[in-house]
């Protein structure tokens, strides 16, 4: 299965903060340690109680910087569910303004805000679901470079966009910044999901795709099932959680494909190309073009 388009977006330069990652652990190396409050206590009891969580995954959860690309039938469940989680700190990337056809799968948008911009939307919507989580949007394009300086200073991208060419520019920021990626893809009813560990030696998205001619399909031309994306976007969710702890393992070296017409998963492995024009030790650097 081919899956490469969800949700179509462009994105704007912001400044953030710096970022560390530890190769040896499946975790971020959070700067900083936040204290937590008897309400943050209460608000995010139920994941503090899990045995591999607790308040040292809370903690690394409110100090993380994420950023999400894309806030259409992924991108919305996903920052759902990393603002609802206590995630320190949300960039929100998307161009698009919001029309009707899109309250289908769109869960982060509601009927009131047609024609306003995604972003806009959204952080009305997770302020409200989450006051405690700072949000900051990006609304307009990143050159190649611009998103190499924005992707550089976070901790973790979720990829929810809708086109092969913003795919392979964020791939290749990702891994230039030695920033952990999870990518997920959703249409008709068929959906993928993998992560990169952004770490010399593993694979990234380039391996999967390794030409760089792809044919872009939309929902808006093929359709998409409207519970599959939220699918799809819950376990990006879940992936950029137990990244961002430590907790589990990641999905990096594994490609879980989805057929909802049958409802079976198959989960096939994911294996550097030692010819990769990214990830490889004879990759060449990235032209600066727009996204």
């Amino acid at each position: 299965m081919d899956i490469t388009n969800a949700e179509r977006i462009e994105s704007r330069e912001i400044p953030c903060q710096d970022h560390r990652l530890n190769p040896d652990q499946a975790m971020i190396d959070t700067r900083c340690v936040v204290d937590l409050s008897d309400e943050q206590l209460l608000r995010y009891g139920r994941q503090i109680l899990l045995p591999d969580f607790g308040i040292e995954g809370q903690e690394r959860l409110a100090a993380a910087r994420v950023l999400i690309v894309g806030l259409g039938g992924l991108g919305s469940p996903v920052a759902m569910y990393l603002a609802a989680a206590g995630v320190g700190r949300i960039h929100l990337a998307d161009f698009d303004r919001i029309d009707l056809s899109n309250l289908q799968r769109q869960i982060l948008h509601d009927t009131d805000h047609i024609g306003w911009t995604k972003t806009a939307s959204a952080c009305q919507r997770l302020a409200r679901l989450n006051p405690e989580v700072e949000i900051i949007a990006i609304q307009s394009r990143l050159s190649t470079e611009s998103l190499r300086v924005v992707v550089a200073q976070v901790d973790l991208v979720v990829d929810c966009c809708d086109n092969f060419a913003t795919r392979l520019a964020i791939n290749g920021a990702c891994f230039a910044a030695g920033v952990p990626l999870v990518s997920g893809a959703a249409i008709r009813m068929e959906g993928q999901i993998t992560a990169f560990s952004g770490s010399s030696g593993g694979p990234c998205y380039r391996c999967l795709h390794p030409s760089e001619v792809h044919e872009d399909r939309t929902c808006s031309a093929n359709g998409v099932l409207a519970p599959l994306v939220g699918i799809i976007g819950s376990i990006q969710a879940t992936e950029a959680i137990k990244i961002l702890t430590g907790l589990g393992t990641p999905l990096y070296g594994r490609l879980l494909l989805l057929d909802a017409a049958t409802m079976d998963w198959r989960s096939l492995s994911l294996n550097a190309d030692p010819e990769c024009p990214v990830c490889s030790r004879e990759a060449s650097g990235s032209s600066g073009t727009s996204l």
